[in-house]
């Protein structure tokens, strides 16, 4: 196959890609959007994870600007 024929067919190809729309059954969605909403794993309080446990203790005990220290 030449370059011209080939190039053509990628465009061909490319364009059928770029405007294929399927059919979309809309209700189907919905129900699978719906089902997501009332998962009992997503609760309010399950947002935000408790990292308490990895609280560093001894923070107020050193001063940040150690850390920062530049070394000259």
């Amino acid at each position: 196959m030449g370059r011209g024929r080939q190039k053509a067919k990628a465009t061909k190809q490319a364009r059928d890609i770029k405007y294929y729309s399927p059919n979309t059954d809309y209700a189907a969605l919905q129900r699978e959007l719906g089902a997501s909403n009332s998962h009992p794993h997503h609760d309010a309080d399950d947002l935000e994870p408790d990292y308490s446990e990895y609280e560093d203790k001894y923070a107020d005990q050193f001063d940040d600007d150690e850390d920062t220290r530049q070394i000259g």
